[in-house]
């Protein structure tokens, strides 16, 4: 048989190009013989520093995808995202009071979006951010997020869980064991401000307080008046707590303000007013709906420093039913003398407010696109901005509040 020049000349060169694959072949086996061994990589986990004053939680609730919610760690100092826990379709958060745990409850599912419904307490450690415990509740509040749906005592030996299912009451978990202690039935009533190690409050539908004391084991319930008129002047449930002896500030729509000492046998002083603190006139309610001047407003409108007494409110100009709009200030009240220290304009409207409780506190607020504000509280000046920490932050939680 001929074969073509053509065809000849091909296959010379398709042996020379054989022949030069298996040389590079030898030559990258050698190559590989030489390199060391990889070794196989090992799992390990970061601990953070120790829970300081000024290393804060920020709740974000996630609004437009409520099921991805988060709970944020800041080193408010450097302005730093530190780490993040999930924090399942409106969830809670709450830190143990010398820092030893924070505990997040929240609701998932077992489809995703239905199926069988898991009421979660999750403990988290917080240096190393991993779940230590994973409590199965009862049933839990599936509302929007707010302080009081969760709540602690002041040793962190228990924690209070506002829930609806099936009706009101406040279920009381005790942090050794991580089982329901008891759960206290509250018709009509809603929330957990805790006052001391054996004590919780909760909130009426009449305007009065509903007082719970755990000192005996099991729950002796008292309730006072009615002290505010839920129809014509509410007040916020985001009104702050003095965790150690129960005093507490309720806010009402139109800006009074009613300093309570929670106990078995609570006790409500004489509202004042925020606007006269100013010296302003102080502010109609719900009887001239239509009546501009300044208010309180946001979500989590106030905050308060402990040692100092000062009043952290959120406040803008409108009208009564305006109680959810975002302050364009922060007004710093003294709760002793009733009066106005000190008036700080926001650089954008905020719906939140925080503050440490060290002797050199720093202020929080947000805004809508999810930026993170921190304040020298002393000065009035921000010191950090952290663009879009999150979605929709709703708060902060700071250690020993």
């Amino acid at each position: 048989m001929r074969y073509s020049t053509a065809f000849r000349s091909g296959k010379a060169a398709l042996m020379l190009g054989v022949l030069a694959l298996g040389a590079s072949s030898v030559a990258s086996v050698k190559a590989w013989a030489d390199e060391p061994v990889v070794q196989e990589e090992e799992s390990d986990i970061i601990k953070l520093s120790p829970v300081t004053p000024h290393r804060i939680l920020v709740q974000d609730t996630a609004g437009t995808h409520a099921k991805d919610g988060r709970i944020y760690v800041v080193d408010a100092d450097q302005g730093k995202l530190l780490g993040m826990v999930q924090a399942a379709y409106n969830a809670n958060v709450v830190q143990d009071p010398k820092g030893r745990a924070f505990y997040v409850a929240e609701t998932v599912w077992s489809r995703g979006n239905r199926g069988d419904r898991l009421d979660l307490l999750p403990a988290y450690d917080p240096q190393t951010l991993t779940i230590t415990n994973d409590e199965v509740l009862p049933g839990r509040a599936l509302v929007t997020p707010k302080k009081n749906d969760l709540a602690i005592n002041q040793d962190g030996s228990r924690v209070y869980i506002f829930s609806m299912v099936p009706t009101n009451a406040v279920h009381v978990i005790d942090t050794a064991t991580h089982k329901v202690s008891q759960t206290v039935d509250l018709p009509g009533c809603a929330l957990a401000y805790p006052w001391g190690n054996d004590g919780f409050t909760s909130i009426c539908a009449d305007g009065g307080l509903a007082n719970v004391s755990l000192k005996s084991g099991k729950a002796d319930v008292t309730h006072t008046k009615p002290f505010f008129d839920p129809e014509k002047d509410a007040v916020f449930e985001h009104s702050p707590t003095r965790r150690s002896d129960g005093k507490t500030w309720f806010i009402s729509y139109s800006g009074l303000v009613y300093p309570t000492a929670l106990s078995a046998d609570s006790k409500i002083e004489p509202a004042w007013s925020i606007q006269e603190a100013a010296g302003m006139k102080k502010a109609p309610a719900a009887e001239a709906p239509f009546a501009k001047t300044w208010r309180p407003g946001g979500w989590q409108l106030s905050a308060l420093h402990y040692a100092s007494g000062h009043l952290f409110v959120l406040m803008h100009e409108g009208t009564f039913w305006t109680h959810k709009k975002p302050g364009t200030e922060i007004w710093e009240l003294d709760t002793a003398s009733h009066k106005l220290i000190r008036r700080i304009k926001l650089p954008v409207p905020a719906s939140m407010v925080g503050v440490t409780q060290d002797d050199k506190p720093l202020l929080f607020t947000n805004d809508n696109a999810g930026d993170l504000f921190i304040w020298d509280m002393k000065t009035g000046k921000q010191i950090h901005k952290m663009p879009h920490l999150g979605d929709d932050l709703y708060f902060t939680v700071a250690l020993g509040e």
